[in-house]
């Protein structure tokens, strides 16, 4: 950031702002401090039957590449109403939540998973805009190496050894990516 978006065009300092903590981007003229806070991803890992619905990725990043529906949340949505509009856009599926089932939180991209797990309403399902194709998945038909994200693959992990059990437990991982030495 060079410039601040609250005044108009004057240049912006990174610094650490009085009475914080963390550096910030703070305008040198009229003072705010832009705060840059992670991103929320929320998700669902949707089932019908025995089988679990995938999206092919239409978008980068990793276009092409299998993924549970899930995105961005919206402000004036719980990550609940999050899951379930990310899975009607992403696959035209309407869901049923269970419970939140993963919590993956990534400090190195600035960002925060949420994956619910849920059952299909029907079997009415369709690539949205952001998808090539949509298809159950019978877990050993599950595209392991064409998976988009790690946050998907642990989803799945979780839930094939859970179900295994017959117990399904809710899941907190930090996802860090090595530093560089």
């Amino acid at each position: 950031m060079n410039f601040c978006s609250h005044c108009g065009s004057h240049k912006v300092e990174y610094k650490i702002p009085a009475g914080d903590n963390r550096y910030r981007h703070v305008c040198c003229d009229c003072g705010f401090i832009h705060y840059q806070n992670p991103r929320i991803i929320c998700g669902c890992l949707p089932l019908w039957e025995n089988r679990i619905l995938l999206c092919k990725r239409a978008i980068e990043p990793r276009q092409g590449y299998w993924t549970l529906p899930a995105g961005f949340m919206e402000n004036n949505e719980t990550t609940q109403e999050a899951a379930e509009r990310e899975t009607l856009e992403e696959a035209n599926a309407r869901i049923a939540i269970d419970d939140l089932y993963c919590l993956f939180n990534l400090p190195h991209i600035n960002q925060v998973y949420f994956f619910y797990r849920g059952k299909l309403k029907d079997t009415h399902y369709s690539s949205g805009t952001e998808s090539l194709e949509v298809d159950l998945f019978k877990p050993d038909d599950i595209p392991w190496d064409e998976l988009a994200f790690t946050t998907v693959r642990k989803t799945l992990t979780y839930f094939l050894k859970d179900r295994s059990k017959g117990n399904f437990i809710f899941r907190k991982e930090d996802i860090r990516i090595p530093s560089a030495q």
